[in-house]
């Protein structure tokens, strides 16, 4: 049993009918909202299954369900759904992963009296990021990235009485907004020049080979129309994953509750921004056969995914906060994610990006067990002892920890890290990714190791880890779920056996390599881990912290860089001090000009305007009005006289007549006498 390309729509649908259902619940229907966000969430996840079964009968093929939006007159705006082995097994990642982050908010947030709107809230990131995954159009695609953005908004700011929560939700929807105005324009500019925003249409779509050879014209700039079109839609990807430079707003996102975290930084919203540059892929590297080009599409992608990764994993070694060094890690992990997109194994970098959805989620929410058990302390430096009070949680931690760090061999972060450095280490253009990757791999094994050591080794060094319990099934279970998967996961890519590479490349015959052929490059990795978690254990696992206010050896040994990585290297405040400000002169300069030329112009242009309506005003009333009143009462004072005169008598006329005949006779007599 399948699910058709036409019903790829109920994926998305059932979590926003929960969604929709919680919004309308009444506060105290905190049992309903969570159970039907829960089960919308499992149904999506087998409607996903179904979908990846299809998609894998013929995985070379891309099938797809368009329809007329609405029409603009001179054509219907089209969108449409797409169902190949990336939107399959990207589908499965985010519903199962999603479901456990649920069920493990069940426990996590139970005292929280917006407990149903936190389900609600929960529900609607997540139908936004699978109606993302099974878009056929950019459109559709950039309408639920937005949804995404609107739901990472409410879900970073959940806890809105918290001064810095608030803070950081705007941070957050503001920072990845610079980013989706590049999106826009890229996707105005597509339309523009292709006519359609479909992937794929029966060969008429943008990503087909008669659009990208179309795509493939010079600008006068010497870059290609395509190279253009797909850094603008990378600036969105840097954006809504966290590279560089719009890094800072994902820390700050740990301000939201810890579910949150683990939604956004494993399964959904920076999950988004490689998904994306892995769905157009054949849209950027459109450029590469292009000698004359200055700079291709990719390169860019590669330096960036290269400076974010090394970049995350320094800032993470200083970090004290339990959630801001997994955000770091995050942001470096995106990093590998994009340096193997960069450098042309996309297959890689989607294998890292399921790798990592299973043991960051894992981290994250082994981080809210440890949060919620230790009474909401979230600095490592007052924690310690625990792995004697949680055992299921330190045990599904390290497992989670040695995925991320890639401890051979049987962690599935090890695998999906070795596919990114072999690629890295045979791209043609520059090896300076690659030594950067390098470094970042002594950098994770490094900060990880502290993480462990000042966490759940040694003597409590607060009361809130002094009191520490395991947590009930409701948060155990997903921890042990999310260590299974991310064990087991390494089985679907081996090198000897690279089964989800070949279905993503729409292989129906897998064809794998002895481990042998890439064993100097493993071996290198494998000793650069070592150094990483010898140097970790080295300074905080051999003599542990006494107490929480005790130095940290490294910044007893490296106090002024140890300063500036606690710091985020003055990225916040180098912000501050240039966007920042200008942004306030700019809005100084908009008041100033608002107050006193604008309105002070608005005031001058009332003011003519009254002095105009008092000329008309007296010109009328006193000129035209009372001259013309004057010669009226003239008039009728004429008229009455005259009316006066006409008695109708018949004698006084004639005794006028006479009068005046004699009054002309005399004047005549006078007249002639002269």
């Amino acid at each position: 049993m399948t699910l058709s390309v036409q019903h790829l729509w109920l994926i998305p649908a059932l979590p926003l009918a929960a969604a929709a259902i919680g919004a309308l619940t009444p506060r105290n229907g905190r049992t309903l909202a969570a159970g039907v966000a829960i089960g919308a969430m499992a149904g999506s996840f087998l409607l996903a299954c179904l979908a990846l079964a299809g998609a894998l009968a013929d995985p070379a093929a891309h099938h797809t369900f368009n329809f007329d939006w609405f029409d603009l007159g001179f054509g219907a705006l089209r969108l449409g759904f797409l169902l190949d082995p990336l939107t399959a097994f990207m589908g499965v990642m985010v519903s199962f992963v999603s479901l456990l982050i649920f069920i493990f908010s069940t426990g996590y947030m139970k005292e929280d009296a917006n407990y149903k709107q936190f389900f609600c809230f929960l529900s609607l990131f997540a139908a936004a990021m699978l109606g993302l995954v099974v878009a056929n159009s950019l459109l559709l695609l950039f309408v639920c990235w937005e949804l995404v953005g609107l739901a990472s908004y409410l879900l970073i700011g959940f806890w809105f009485h918290k001064p810095s929560a608030a803070a950081a939700a705007k941070k957050a929807f503001i920072t990845t907004r610079i980013g989706d105005l590049g999106f826009l324009l890229g996707l105005l500019w597509l339309q523009d020049t292709q006519g359609t925003l479909l992937f794929y249409d029966g060969g008429a779509g943008f990503l087909e080979p008669a659009a990208l050879t179309s795509l493939s014209t010079l600008l006068p700039c010497g870059l290609a129309i395509s190279s253009a079109i797909g850094l603008l839609i990378f600036c969105g990807a840097v954006g809504k994953s966290g590279q560089f430079p719009l890094h800072v707003w994902l820390p700050d996102a740990m301000e939201g509750p810890t579910p949150v975290s683990a939604l956004i930084h494993a399964a959904t919203m920076v999950a988004a921004g490689v998904f994306l540059i892995a769905r157009v892929y054949p849209l950027m590297a459109a450029d590469q056969a292009l000698a004359a080009v200055p700079v291709h599409a990719l390169t860019v992608v590669a330096f960036i995914g290269a400076i974010t990764a090394l970049l995350g994993a320094l800032i993470a070694c200083a970090q004290n906060d339990i959630k801001r060094i997994l955000a770091f890690s995050t942001v470096s992990q995106l990093g590998y994610m994009m340096l193997a997109l960069g450098v042309g194994s996309w297959v890689a970098a989607i294998f890292h990006l399921l790798t990592h959805a299973f043991f960051k989620a894992l981290l994250f929410l082994g981080a809210g067990s440890v949060i919620h058990a230790a009474h909401h302390e979230q600095d490592i430096r007052a924690l310690g002892g625990l792995s004697k009070k949680m055992k299921i949680t330190y045990v599904t931690f390290a497992i989670g920890t040695m995925a991320l760090v890639g401890v051979p061999l049987f962690f599935s972060g090890f695998w999906s890290k070795e596919a990114i450095l072999h690629a890295a280490h045979g791209w043609e253009v520059s090896q300076l990714p690659f030594y950067a990757a390098l470094l970042g791999v002594v950098l994770t094994a490094f900060y990880n190791t502290r993480l462990m050591a000042e966490t759940f080794f040694g003597t409590p060094r607060s009361d809130g880890a002094g009191h520490a319990h395991e947590n009930g099934p409701a948060m155990t279970i997903p921890l042990v779920i999310l260590a299974a998967g991310a064990v087991l996961l390494s089985l679907v890519n081996l090198p000897t056996y690279p089964w989800l590479q070949a279905r993503l490349l729409g292989l129906h015959e897998v064809h794998g390599h002895p481990l042998s052929e890439g064993a100097g490059l493993m071996g290198l990795s494998v000793v650069l881990v070592a150094l990483g978690i010898g140097a970790g254990w080295a300074l905080y696992g051999r003599s542990l912290r006494p107490n929480a206010s005790a130095p940290d050896p490294l910044a007893a040994r490296l106090p002024g860089l140890f300063a500036a990585l606690a710091h985020r290297l003055g990225f916040d405040e180098l912000y501050a001090a240039t966007v920042g400000r200008l942004n306030a002169g700019l809005a100084s300069l908009a008041t100033f000009l608002d107050h006193f030329v604008w309105d002070g112009l608005i005031r001058l242009l009332a003011a003519l305007g009254e002095f105009s309506g008092f000329v008309s005003r007296e010109t009328d009333e006193r000129t035209l009005n009372g001259g013309f009143d004057a010669t009226s009462g003239r008039l009728r004072g004429a008229g009455q006289a005259y009316s006066r005169a006409q008695t109708g008598g018949a004698h006084g006329y004639l005794r006028t007549l006479a009068l005046g005949f004699v009054l002309l006779l005399i004047l005549a007599v006078l007249g002639g006498a002269r």
